[in-house]
């Protein structure tokens, strides 16, 4: 992918302003849904602000070389829940956030010195093309649902396998059709400039749209067509509630019944395995973006320090927001289909982040972005992290047996969804694609192993049997004349 800004490109201070703020637009969706879904008082703003502060702590760690956004985790939903769970009070769930955070960055940190002493080269020979491509596919993939559903705004019909129609939804899906269409013809007919910023366009015409229908609905009093719920500026956040403040609100003593190490240790068992699975998200994020910028961040600034920038990264946005952080595929996909790869902007979406979660105003302004605008904007974003991984494919050779069973079991397990839960622990369908991808190629490379031994071992045998020969000829050669005739 040609790119019109590279890493270490600074664009102009206007371009650069344009090019953050539709950054975060890109990652906005993702990272406030993750304290919505997840409830218990935690702050959207706190949220946000966690994200840029641990942006800031990545950026620092890879050196300023890698331009990837760290937002809230979806993966550790689950362990967030655990640490409301169990009999202890909301305060209490607080500390159990930061905890469990902690918990996941030493992993981080653990995996990190290991390969600092071991080195990357093995993860190409476990993870080559045919497992990381595919998988990479399958994280666009699995999202595509997500940006469908935003998009129509409908109720889901399982007996049909279709969405049920109603005007709400026919309108819901033309705005999103309209923001679909501005981003494409901004992104392939624009100018350069137009050609950079298509997600703000696309953005602003469907909420435009949006918002056409809903005064009209507030007018004539027709909910069909009231899009956008301006409710929400009459319960704005005008600061952050951040997580390190939350914890000294109320008693810190666990529930009768409870105990502090037992409370921890529950914390731990719905943290620990999380992170792993994140691990390798994290790589395939890496791999797909390194292909973009035609840079290997795995070499440079190296994996162990991309590993240490996530975790960090991750106990940074929980102490101040709750929620772990992780790369974004969002990110990965703004960068490839703007060309713009420059670190600056990474870095000044940070400082938006950071400085919008103090803006009551903005940040619902943000909020009220309907689902369907941001649908049409994703099945754009969502496509492009797909179709990064499908191209990594490229040099595959797909004739190779080994190959091809490796990548069909990758995209079927991950298009499947085989998600699977143990306890408290949930192992998602990316990361049982990527295992069984690798399971798979090992497997598959045993085979290669035993072939490639057996034709270095026939090599020298005949080199030895061409040698003789050479020997028996050039004997005969300078054998006497009457030693011939005989």
């Amino acid at each position: 992918m040609k790119l019109i800004y590279g890493v270490k490109d600074r664009p102009k201070a206007v371009q650069l302003i344009l090019f953050a703020l539709q950054q975060l637009l890109a990652i906005l969706a993702a990272t406030i849904a993750v304290p919505m879904i997840v409830g218990n008082g935690m702050s959207i703003s706190a949220a946000l602000f966690g994200a840029g502060a641990g942006t800031f702590v990545y950026l620092l760690f890879t050196k300023f070389k890698s331009p990837v956004f760290l937002g809230s985790s979806f993966a550790f939903i689950g362990s967030m829940s655990a640490a409301f769970a169990g009999g202890v009070s909301a305060s209490l769930g607080y500390l159990g956030l930061i905890i469990g955070a902690v918990f996941a960055g030493l992993v981080y940190v653990v995996i990190a010195l290991i390969i600092k002493l071991v080195g990357v080269k093995w993860i190409d020979k476990v993870m080559p093309a045919a497992v990381i491509g595919p998988t990479v596919a399958i994280i666009g993939l699995s999202l595509s649902g997500n940006a469908v559903g935003d998009a129509v705004n409908a109720v889901f019909d399982s007996g049909a396998s279709a969405y049920l129609m109603d005007t709400k939804a026919i309108l819901s899906l033309l705005c999103a059709l309209v923001t679909f269409g501005v981003t494409i013809t901004c992104s392939v007919y624009g100018k350069k400039f137009l050609r950079m910023i298509p997600f703000i366009i696309g953005i602003l015409s469907g909420y435009l749209l949006a918002a056409i229908f809903t005064v009209f609905g507030i007018a004539f009093e027709v909910d069909a067509l009231k899009i956008i719920d301006f409710s929400l500026f009459n319960s704005m956040e005008w600061y952050p509630n951040f997580t390190f403040l939350q914890i000294f609100k109320g008693s810190l003593t666990p529930a009768e019944g409870s105990s502090i190490g037992a409370y921890i240790g529950t914390i731990a068992v719905a943290y620990v395995p999380v992170a792993f699975v994140v691990f390798a998200e994290h790589l395939a994020d890496h791999k797909n973006i390194s292909s973009i910028i035609e840079s290997d961040l795995l070499v440079d600034p190296g994996l162990s320090r991309t590993l240490l920038g996530d975790g960090i990264g991750s106990i940074a946005g929980a102490v101040f927001g709750g929620c772990p952080n992780t790369t974004y595929g969002e990110s990965v996909g703004c960068v490839a289909i703007s060309g713009n790869a420059s670190v600056a902007t990474t870095f000044v979406t940070a400082i938006f982040a950071i400085l919008c979660s103090f803006i009551g105003v903005f940040t619902t302004f943000l909020d009220t972005i309907p689902g369907c605008v941001m649908g049409g904007v994703c099945i754009a974003l969502y496509g492009f992290i797909a179709v990064s991984g499908l191209k990594m494919l490229q040099k595959v050779d797909l004739n190779d047996n080994g190959n091809l069973f490796t990548v069909s079991v990758v995209l079927i397990v991950g298009v499947g969804g085989m998600a699977l839960k143990f306890g408290a622990v949930t192992i998602t369908s990316i990361a049982c694609a990527l295992i069984l991808g690798i399971l798979t190629n090992l497997v598959v490379n045993v085979k290669r192993k035993n072939t490639a031994a057996a034709q270095a071992a026939e090599v020298p045998a005949a080199e030895k049997a061409e040698e003789n020969v050479a020997v028996q000829e050039n004997a005969e050669a300078t054998a006497p004349s009457d030693q011939k005739t005989e």
